[in-house]
C-alpha cells in the first residue's frame, strides 16, 4: 500500500501537470481514496509545484461563498484556493483559450489587506485589516473531464484557481455588503448581481479565510490579496471577446480572450 505521502505527491503531480499543459483528466476520486484534509495536502503540493517554478503567493481566492452553490455541491463550508504571480492577469490584458482546459469567469470583490489575520476573527477586526478594495474577475477552469468533479476533487485541483484580475484599488466602503455589479461580455451583460450573494457580506469571507488557514498552520498576511468569492454565476469564455466587471462606486476591471 502507498503512503499518504506518496499518493498526495502523485495526485499533486497530475493536477500541476493538467493545469501546465492545459489538458483533462478524469476525477482523482475515481482512482485515488482521499479526504478533504488530504485534498487540501494535496492542493498545497501542487502549489509548491508553482513556487519551484518560480512563481510567489499573492493571496487567496474563497470558493462556495453563495449559499445556494455550497447546498448545490452538498457542502457546509467554504474552500480555499491560493493565487500566485503565475495566475495574475492585467487589468486589460488578454488571455489566450489554448492556456486553459474549461475557462469560466465571474466578477468578484477583492481585498487587500494591511496586516495579517489568523484563526477566529470577528467582522469588524477582518475589515479593520482590509488596507483597500478593488474590483475583480476570477477566471476559473476545472481540469476535470467535462467539467464535472467532487468537493475533494476541486479542493485538490486549487479550488479551479487559475487566474485573476484586479482593477484598481480604492478606500473601502463604509458597508460592503450590497454593492451592484455586472459581468459584460463585449459590452453586453451576462450577469448582474451583488455582493449581497457572498455571504450576505463578503467580510464573511475574509474570515472565513482566516480561520480555515488557521486549521493548517496559515495566516493571511499584509500585503496579500483576497478574492472574496462569485457573486453571480460563472460565464464560460469564448475567442475574441472583451470581458468587463463594473462594481458599484468601485470602477471597472477587464480583459480580453484572444481571437483562435
Amino acid at each position: 500500500m502507498e503512503s499518504d505521502m506518496s499518493v498526495i505527491e502523485k495526485c499533486a503531480e497530475i493536477v500541476d501537470g493538467a493545469a501546465l499543459g492545459a489538458f483533462e483528466i478524469p476525477q482523482l476520486t475515481q482512482s485515488a481514496d482521499i479526504t478533504l484534509e488530504q485534498a487540501y495536502a494535496v492542493q498545497k503540493a501542487s502549489v509548491e509545484r508553482r513556487f519551484a517554478r518560480g512563481e510567489t503567493l499573492l493571496g487567496v481566492k474563497m470558493g462556495f461563498t453563495s449559499r445556494a452553490k455550497a447546498i448545490q455541491m452538498g457542502v457546509d463550508d467554504l474552500i480555499y484556493g491560493k493565487l500566485t504571480t503565475g495566475m495574475f492577469v492585467e487589468d486589460g490584458g488578454a488571455i489566450n483559450l489554448s492556456d486553459y482546459v474549461h475557462p469560466r469567469c465571474e466578477p468578484e470583490l477583492a481585498f487587500l489587506l494591511n496586516k495579517p489575520l489568523e484563526g477566529k476573527v470577528g467582522m469588524m477586526e477582518a475589515y479593520a485589516a482590509v488596507e483597500a478594495v478593488a474590483p475583480a474577475i476570477e477566471i476559473i477552469d476545472s481540469r476535470y473531464e467535462k467539467f464535472k468533479f467532487s468537493l475533494i476533487d476541486v479542493v485538490a485541483d486549487n479550488s479551479s484557481s487559475s487566474g485573476f484580475v484586479l482593477g484598481n484599488w480604492r478606500t473601502k466602503p463604509e458597508d460592503p455588503s450590497n454593492l451592484g455589479m455586472i459581468l459584460s461580455f463585449d459590452g453586453r451583460p451576462v450577469q448582474i448581481g451583488s455582493t449581497a450573494a457572498v455571504m450576505g457580506n463578503p467580510v464573511r469571507s475574509l474570515v472565513a479565510a482566516a480561520r480555515m488557514l488557521a486549521t493548517v498552520g496559515e495566516r493571511l498576511e499584509a500585503g496579500q490579496v483576497v478574492m472574496t468569492g462569485g457573486a453571480t454565476a460563472a460565464e464560460a469564455l469564448s475567442a475574441g471577446i472583451s470581458v468587463t466587471a463594473e462594481l458599484e462606486g468601485l470602477g471597472r476591471v477587464g480583459f480580453r480572450v484572444e481571437p483562435d
